[in-house]
């Protein structure tokens, strides 16, 4: 007879953002006594296996998700992956009722995987996107996202109910549904003492091909500088690439625990607006710049939001010069975080 409560916790990969923003949630049913199951594909999956040795892991179908080159046609590159993304959806719910099945789940937790869920499960939603913003479309893709949204069980915000918040208009609406629930911005890191090694953290995530395109511009905009860099390049793969070139300490990966010192031990941060890099930061109490993605409306919506804020400055990918670094001490940094979410009472679903 089974004697502990089962969690499948199944985050999206696009980028390590939805991954790593799930470590701290895994970290707190473990430590509750829930057994935890993780699906997930690609580099999110890979990631959390680097970091829960111990743990059960079952792979879902890939969104396949890629961005296009030239900004202009980032939603129309999109919008043809959509065929391709309902039909992960619709592999992901049958797979998923097969979980339920295997492992007689009492709960499902999906960050941003709308077919992770199951009518006899209490299923969660993880969000910080209760309006998805699109341009023109914004109208149909906000209709089409509370849609979604309302299929499951509970919505959990990884931000502040009240401000200054971190995801603006984003994940805060006027006609809030009762099972909203607000936790505050979550972390996988804590804000330590340590000693300053690096004078600037750059630090890369996200779809290819404009990770590597911003990685090829920093790297040159950087090689002859005499700095002390760290360059993380956000690349999770079976070997963990490691080389000096001048001033430049150049690494693929790092698991939590490298990348929380590494961070703690830096003066600034360049990074893209990623929701999970701003939790993060503020987290840590870290001033960064950031360089959203180009095309990509959430990014660029929460880079001039905090801009706006006077919280943290931005600059679009083609126009980032060095020079521009000068601005972070303009600006006051992000809110702290005090508390961490009440796991018990959001558990209690389960």
């Amino acid at each position: 007879m089974k004697t502990k409560k089962t969690i499948l916790i199944a985050p999206l990969c696009w980028g390590l953002g939805h991954a790593t923003r799930c470590i701290p949630i895994i970290n707190a049913l473990l430590a509750r006594d829930f057994e935890v199951i993780v699906a997930s594909d690609g580099e999110a999956l890979a990631l959390l296996k680097k970091e829960f040795t111990q743990l059960t892991f079952e792979i879902l179908p890939s969104y396949g998700i890629s961005y296009s080159e030239d900004r202009k046609k980032f939603k129309s590159h999109l919008v043809k992956q959509g065929p391709q993304i309902m039909r992960a959806i619709k592999e992901e719910q049958k797979i998923t009722a097969q979980l339920v099945t295997k492992y007689m789940l009492n709960g499902i937790i999906s960050d941003n995987r709308y077919g992770v869920r199951h009518p006899d499960v209490p299923s969660v939603v993880i969000t910080h996107q209760l309006r998805v913003l699109s341009g023109s479309t914004t109208w149909l893709s906000a209709i089409m996202q509370k849609k979604m949204l309302q299929k499951f069980n509970a919505i959990w915000v990884p931000d502040f109910k009240d401000k200054p918040n971190l995801s603006g208009a984003l994940g805060h609406v006027n006609s809030t549904s009762k099972n909203v629930n607000y936790l505050g911005p979550i972390s996988r890191f804590k804000n330590i003492e340590a000693e300053s090694k690096y004078d600037l953290l750059v630090l890369l995530s996200g779809p290819e091909p404009q990770r590597e395109i911003l990685e090829q511009k920093l790297f040159k905009l950087l090689e002859n500088s005499t700095k002390r860099i760290l360059f993380v390049r956000g690349v999770v793969g079976q070997i963990n690439n490691e080389n000096q070139i001048g001033a430049i300490t150049l690494i693929d990966f790092m698991t939590s625990a490298q990348l929380e010192l590494a961070i703690n031990q830096s003066k600034i941060i360049i990074c893209r607006s990623g929701y999970t890099s701003l939790m993060d930061l503020a987290a840590l109490q870290k001033k960064a710049f950031l360089i959203p993605t180009p095309g990509q409306y959430e990014q660029e919506y929460l880079a001039e939001y905090l801009q706006e804020k006077k919280m943290l400055p931005f600059a679009k990918q083609e126009e980032f010069t060095l020079e521009a670094l000068d601005k972070i001490e303009l600006y006051k940094g992000l809110p702290k975080i005090e508390s961490e979410p009440d796991y018990e009472n959001l558990f209690r679903l389960f």
